[in-house]
């Protein structure tokens, strides 16, 4: 009962209504309990999620309008969802209790499966996906892990919703965003836009096929970034490499599933669960039970090999009572089988009756004459023969063994080659070199390149492979420079020089174009230039000072500027009207960058000074400072006796100050 007292959750109940009585599984996001549904008295899985995302209110909203949608599906082949809710600070999703293991446990226990049993636990996961994709639910996880098999053969596909309910939690490590699902199985448009639909449930479900013919996922690496990459740029290997005898139809099946295009894959799990049944059909696989990983014989039985022994079929050799099979005919050979002859047991010479072999004939004495005259004409041709070998015999050990190697460079290998052989000579060809000045098939060099040689002797030669070209390929237009720049410096030995320029269509960072022009055919260690975005170049700022505030604002959206909006006062525009931008008008500014355009709300204001007490030409001279009018009243004297607007007060600029003089 050591869950008991390490896990607190254990023993609470939630809503009055879920005894959490064990703890089955736990993992990053969510712990897994066994619990008693005091209500209807039934066991029950109840998923609790992690508490640090039980705290966003964005996951917890899209994990609930998820987990509705999930329970609206019912499917054999579907862990069926029964609740959801929150309390006591846990968020948790009460399901359907599967007793028994996840596909995981039995890859790691099996190896790998047959096919027949690949299809068996496919077409149950096919069948629940489908029932979700026509409901409009995707599940973006399909995994060994999220695949149960029951104890009692069914499988039930599990956590429908939740990998779609993260998305938009703001993270984005292995443990949260959209590359929440094991990079292993996440289709391209998955990890390239973090945008998903039933074809990539349809990616991942292929990419298990692949694991369950094999026993280990298509892609392996370092880092997830490194899985990641594969998935993106490369197509998926073939079972049959894996395993030599899975047939093509297998093969064609998991490639068309997984093709890197969702546009070419088929469009949902229904229309991939009619190709697999299409593939069974040719095939003619039998169906087999879902492999559970348990023995039905008993204690101490032997699990299954990978690859167990096909029951016999009618058309395979040999007997099929178990006869043991010694021979190309099947039968063990007795000792009444007929008997061949061995060599020199053919019949003996000719007998008379009584058993005796008949006398030799005599010859007559003497040799006849032809015989003699034949003799003869043989013993002068064997002194002829003889003659003529002699003198071959000191010929070749004379002069004759030797033989002058012809001019060979600038021939043609074939006229070359006929060259050598005619003068007694063995071509050795040939190596070949790239050569601006040689064309291709010509022959550059030779050795010995000429005088005497024994005939017989070898002559090697190096013919040209014509100049040698690189190219690059205009598919690397639009891709980030350090994948471009690891292409190049693998492939093609070019000096390459990166230039910084403005493309108003091609991401920051990604290239633009090559000079010379993709495509070109380029000699070693020349020079290229790879253009790269900078981004949009920058827009002109148009002059919008004396319009309306929003016709101003719509000319600058229009370029794609956002647009803030501050007032002021300005003596030469009228209230109403733009009296300045910012960043100035005709000067440039980044493209979708911040323009800020100022409106004019009137002319500007000032506080009267207090000219009370001062002579008559201080006073005027301080009100005129101050962009005020004046306008004097005098009654014998030179003091400011009063002032109208008072001071202090705020007025706008050129307002008239009335300022009564006296004596003072």
């Amino acid at each position: 009962m050591e869950t008991a007292v390490t896990d607190p959750v254990v023993g609470l109940v939630l809503e009055g209504r879920y005894h959490l009585q064990e703890r089955l599984a736990r993992g990053g996001m969510s712990t897994v309990y066994a619990a008693q549904d005091l209500r209807l008295h039934r066991t029950v899985a109840v998923k609790v999620m992690a508490e640090h995302l039980a705290h966003d209110p964005t996951f917890v909203d899209r994990f609930t309008r998820e987990a509705r949608a999930a329970a609206m599906l019912s499917h054999p082949n579907v862990v069926s969802v029964s609740d959801q809710g929150s309390d006591q600070g846990l968020v948790f999703l009460v399901m359907e209790l599967v007793r028994g293991r996840t596909l995981r446990d039995l890859l790691q226990a099996r190896g790998r499966l047959t096919i027949g049993e690949a299809f068996a636990v496919l077409e149950p996961v096919l069948s629940g996906l489908t029932a979700a994709h026509r409901a409009g639910i995707v599940h973006r996880d399909i995994k060994p892990e999220n695949v149960l098999i029951g104890q009692d053969g069914v499988v039930k596909v599990a956590d429908f919703g939740l990998a779609r309910a993260l998305t938009g939690t703001g993270q984005t490590s292995h443990t949260g965003g959209v590359l929440i699902g094991t990079v292993a199985y996440l289709s391209p448009e998955q990890l390239e836009r973090g945008k998903a639909d039933a074809r990539s449930d349809v990616y991942a479900a292929g990419v298990v096929l692949f694991e369950m013919l094999t026993g280990h996922p298509p892609y392996g690496g370092d880092t997830p970034l490194a899985v990641a990459y594969q998935h993106v740029h490369h197509d998926m290997p073939t079972p049959s490499d894996e395993v030599p005898g899975i047939p093509w139809e297998v093969d064609e099946l998991v490639a068309r599933t997984t093709r890197r295009d969702p546009a070419v894959r088929p469009l949902d799990a229904g229309a991939f669960l009619a190709d697999l049944e299409d593939v069974r059909n040719d095939l003619g696989i039998e169906r087999v039970p879902v492999p559970t990983g348990r023995s039905n014989a008993g204690p101490g039985t032997l699990r299954p090999t990978n690859r167990p022994g096909r029951p016999r079929h009618p058309s395979d050799p040999g007997p099929a009572d178990g006869t043991e099979v010694l021979g190309s005919t099947g039968t063990r050979p007795g000792r009444g089988s007929r008997t061949s002859m061995l060599p020199g047991m053919g019949p003996g010479p000719t007998t008379d009756v009584a058993g005796r072999r008949p006398p030799l004939e005599q010859r007559r004495p003497g040799v006849p004459q032809h015989i003699r005259r034949r003799r003869a004409r043989f013993a002068v041709a064997v002194v002829l023969l003889l003659a003529i070998t002699i003198g071959a015999v000191g010929w070749w050990l004379g002069s004759g063994r030797w033989t002058t190697v012809p001019q060979l460079v600038g021939k043609e290998q074939a006229a070359a080659i006929d060259l050598l052989q005619e003068a007694g000579l063995t071509p050795d060809c040939c190596e070949e070199q790239f050569s601006e000045e040689v064309a291709e098939g010509v022959v550059i060099s030779a050795d010995p390149d000429g005088g005497e040689a024994i005939r017989g002797t070898d002559v090697s030669l190096v013919v040209s492979k014509g100049p040698e070209r690189f190219e690059v390929d205009p598919a690397m237009v639009g891709r980030p420079l350090d994948e471009v720049q690891a292409e190049i410096t693998d492939s093609i030995p070019v000096v390459a020089t990166v230039v910084q320029d403005y493309d108003n269509d091609i991401p920051v960072g990604h290239v633009t174009g090559f000079e010379p022009e993709a495509g070109t055919e380029l000699v070693r260690d020349q020079p290229l230039t790879i253009f790269v975005s900078r981004g949009h170049e920058p827009v002109t700022i148009p002059d919008v000072i004396g319009l309306t505030p929003e016709a101003a604002t719509t000319n600058l959206e229009n370029l794609d500027f956002t647009v803030e909006r501050t007032e002021g006062r300005s003596v030469d525009v009228d209230a109403g009207e733009v009296m300045a931008v910012t960043p100035g008008a005709g000067t440039q500014a980044p493209h979708e960058s911040t323009v800020t355009i100022q409106v004019s709300v009137g002319v500007p204001q000032v506080t009267v000074p207090d000219v009370v007490g001062s002579s008559e030409a201080d006073a005027r001279a301080a009100l005129e400072a101050a962009g005020l009018k004046v306008e004097v009243n005098e009654f014998f004297g030179n003091r400011v006796l009063r002032q109208s607007p008072a001071a202090g007060e705020v007025v706008d600029i050129g307002t008239q100050v009335t300022i009564l003089v006296t004596f003072g």
